[in-house]
């Protein structure tokens, strides 16, 4: 059994054992708000947990692997936090409470994992293929072994690094008020109004019901819908970020993914109950993707090693959430 069968065993184990976990949780709990204590600790324990399995990675396979972990574990922890502030407005917006949104949060997670699965595998296969050919290469000078050195120009990496750079500068300068948004205009809600018979006055805890023989879709599936949508957007944001860090490693990627998405349901809570506390962070995400761009655009003339990369993205967090707290009191 290699390293990587290793790993894959051990990620199943994991992740089947905090499903378990969550879904109990899901028939135990009751329709109340969930405290900041009760968030905070579950928070701790998705986040323990996923540096456990980094050090795990450690043991299999070298420090260079788990710095891309990290790397990638806290790239996707860091902007998903924009996700939960939109999901805190959905919810709001269409006064979802208690149980339902432990139910619509557990349910979009699995969602999360699946598109995740496509998303990181599918890039991967295609950052192989475009590769741009030999006579498109740098000469990077007589310095390197063998008189001279060569980094291939990747055609996918490069617009993903124009696209992270531009929406990260983009973010930093944007004053958008998302709070006005009529999420029931949105595309998600259009399209199951469209698609699918609907009871969207229906407060019902179920995603569908049945009337006189048919299946009707409920105002939750409803929301469970624009969540997933809203994932799906984000995600245009958070996979091309992780592709920085190792696009040649998708178990890599997908493990550190998953993990981050794990501990979202309990950290949506905790932000949920002090969002005031958090209002610069979104500085530090949008300096974040800047720096992810930056770094995926200069990669053929010069790479930045991965420990660096941890210690920007964990620094920036730092600094961004320091001066949330600060400002905030």
């Amino acid at each position: 059994m290699n390293q990587n069968q290793l790993i894959l065993i051990a990620f199943i184990g994991v992740v089947t054992l905090l499903l378990t976990l969550d879904i109990r949780s899901l028939f135990k709990f009751k329709d109340h708000e969930v405290s900041s204590k009760n968030a905070m600790r579950w928070t701790a324990i998705w986040v323990l947990t996923a540096m456990a399995f980094s050090g795990f990675v450690w043991y299999e396979k070298g420090f260079e692997k788990f710095s891309q972990f990290q790397s990638a574990y806290w790239i996707e922890q860091s902007l998903s936090v924009d996700n939960l502030f939109v999901f805190l407005m959905v919810f709001k917006y269409f006064k979802i409470t208690g149980k339902a949104q432990h139910k619509i949060l557990l349910w979009g997670i699995l969602g999360a994992m699946a598109l995740r699965a496509v998303f990181i595998f599918a890039g991967t296969w295609l950052i192989k293929i475009t590769y741009l050919p030999s006579f498109w290469k740098f000469t990077l000078g007589p310095d390197q072994v063998g008189g001279e050195g060569f980094h291939r120009i990747n055609l996918i990496m490069t617009i993903f690094g124009i696209m992270l750079l531009y929406g990260g500068i983009k973010a930093l300068f944007s004053a958008e008020d998302d709070e006005s948004q009529d999420f029931n205009n949105s595309f998600g809600a259009r399209f199951v109004r469209k698609n699918f018979r609907v009871l969207t006055k229906d407060s019902s805890d179920t995603f569908w019901i049945k009337r006189n023989g048919k299946v009707f879709f409920t105002r939750l599936f409803m929301v469970l819908f624009i969540v997933e949508t809203t994932d799906l957007i984000f995600a245009i944001d958070s996979i091309p970020a992780i592709f920085s860090i190792a696009p040649n490693d998708p178990l890599i990627l997908y493990t550190s993914n998953i993990f981050a998405i794990f501990g979202l349901r309990s950290m949506y809570f905790l932000l949920a109950n002090s969002m005031d506390k958090f209002e610069k962070l979104k500085y530090g995400i949008s300096v974040i993707l800047a720096f992810i761009g930056f770094k995926m655009l200069i990669a053929p003339v010069y790479h930045i090693e991965t420990i660096v990369s941890l210690g920007v993205i964990l620094g920036t967090l730092l600094i961004s959430v320091i001066i949330s707290v600060r400002t905030a009191d």
